[in-house]
């Protein structure tokens, strides 16, 4: 699978995955969140930031980022076999509707994008109706990003979206919101370290509230965000 050598290169390849300009649709999705902001589990700068450390721990830690460091060793080797293991494996990991639908359609638009810009390669191929995770984890192997560096990427665009969610759906200020991410750095980094060390059979979200909440969005009355 062809990288691109060059760190620089790599830098720049990664902060295009991730910038919120990328027309691919994540800014159209609240994973739960405009749902827990109806229901008033999160209603404030703390709460939220609550929510989010919960979120990150026993979401993204236990479930897509050790996956996706699984999937770049597996697009590396061209490893067909344990692609679609993974990226079904995380398709079974989501619990409702909404979240399913936004890591298909996620995926199949960087798919589509990376095409149009001529860089999908050949072989291996990409499983039918991939998940984001799985299309982003290609990307990031194309782009000769480091493993560590694609994770770091992948959770602060997680984080970015979720903040700027709640920028719009609840009164949180601009800089409230920084506050938050100065809250949350740290976070990141060692959820990052912990996905880095587990084993195969310590994968696995646990967010029941995360869940009933996706599932409640698809009912609510007033929502700014697709369910």
């Amino acid at each position: 699978m062809p990288t691109e050598a060059h760190p620089d290169l790599a830098l720049l390849g990664l902060l295009q995955l991730v910038s919120p300009a990328l027309p691919i649709g994540g800014f159209a999705w609240s994973q739960g969140l405009e749902s827990a902001l109806e229901l008033g589990w999160v209603c404030d700068e703390q709460s939220l930031g609550d929510w989010l450390e919960g979120v990150l721990e026993d979401g993204p830690g236990h479930a897509e980022l050790p996956v996706m460091a699984r999937l770049m060793e597996a697009w590396q080797r061209g490893d067909e076999v344990a692609l679609v293991h993974w990226d079904r494996w995380l398709a079974a990991c989501r619990e409702s509707r909404e979240l399913a639908e936004e890591e298909r359609q996620l995926g199949a638009s960087l798919k589509r994008l990376i095409n149009s810009l001529g860089l999908w390669p050949e072989q291996p191929t990409l499983p039918p109706g991939a998940g984001y995770t799985t299309a982003f984890s290609a990307v990031a192997v194309i782009r000769g990003i480091e493993t560590r560096q694609a994770l770091l990427g992948f959770t602060w665009n997680w984080l970015e979206n979720q903040l700027a969610v709640a920028c719009k759906a609840m009164p949180l200020g601009h800089t409230a919101a920084q506050r938050l991410v100065e809250r949350l750095r740290p976070e990141l980094i060692r959820c990052i370290d912990q996905a880095l060390v587990l084993e195969d059979d310590q994968l696995g979200p646990a967010l029941p509230g995360l869940a009933l909440a996706s599932a409640k969005h698809e009912t609510q009355y007033s929502r700014l965000f697709r369910s």
